[in-house]
């Protein structure tokens, strides 16, 4: 059975998927895109057509947007969260697969980012670019079009540096200039003790206890 042999889909996605009201915004979902049952869309998400959200996986816009483009597939356990001054967009064509951790990025499209791959903020991928299986790609670095960051490989820099897993002291020095405690923490690299990231961390998810969960009658299409 081809998936043209299918009935076409009712007009509310995400039949057992929860939709969540944050900060004063809610999911807005294509009618044609598949929400599985398990997967939680939080606040400022917008997806595009025929796009499929596939068990567990959760999309959230704790303070910055999400927007997932058509022809997406955001597989099993994925995390995707925008962030204050880092939203999170996805072009059309993007696979991401499960386990797969992205913040506060931007993926122009046709890319694939593997299972357990993370993106941090204030990064990008270029049009066609891919990331390996467990490969990471540093905060406000830039991969260009086309480039792929191989398994387990750290990607750093604007355009990015690769470097193996081994490397740990060339990772250093290249995630150093790019400011991974004022970018994910707003702090200073003086101020980045544990403590301090987790209490500004705690005080930015206080806003969840105002949430609200949608019934289903409430999942809306983009206007």
């Amino acid at each position: 059975m081809s998936g043209q042999d299918y009935p076409s889909p009712e007009p509310v996605a995400g039949h057992g998927a929860v939709y969540v009201r944050h900060r004063m915004k809610s999911p807005q979902v294509a009618e044609s895109a598949y929400i599985a049952p398990t997967a939680v869309l939080c606040g400022d998400v917008r997806i595009g057509a025929h796009s499929r959200v596939l068990f567990g996986a959760v999309i959230s816009a704790e303070g910055g947007r999400v927007e997932i483009g058509e022809h997406c597939v955001i597989m099993e356990n994925a995390v995707i969260r925008g962030v204050p001054l880092h939203p999170a967009v996805l072009g059309d064509q993007v696979l991401v697969g499960p386990h797969a951790h992205l913040t506060g990025c931007v993926v122009d499209g046709s890319s694939r980012i593997a299972t357990g791959a993370v993106v941090f903020n204030g990064a990008r991928l270029g049009l066609g670019a891919e990331v390996e299986f467990h490969g990471v790609v540093g905060v406000n670095t830039v991969v260009p079009a086309g480039v792929a960051v191989p398994m387990g490989w750290f990607a750093g820099g604007d355009p990015a540096e690769l470097v193996p897993p081994g490397d740990w002291e060339r990772i250093q020095a290249v995630l150093g200039p790019l400011d991974y405690p004022g970018t994910v923490f707003g702090i200073g690299e003086r101020d980045a003790a544990l403590p301090d990231m987790a209490r500004r961390y705690a005080r930015g998810l206080a806003l969840h206890r105002r949430d609200s969960i949608l019934s289903e009658a409430q999942h809306a299409a983009p206007r």
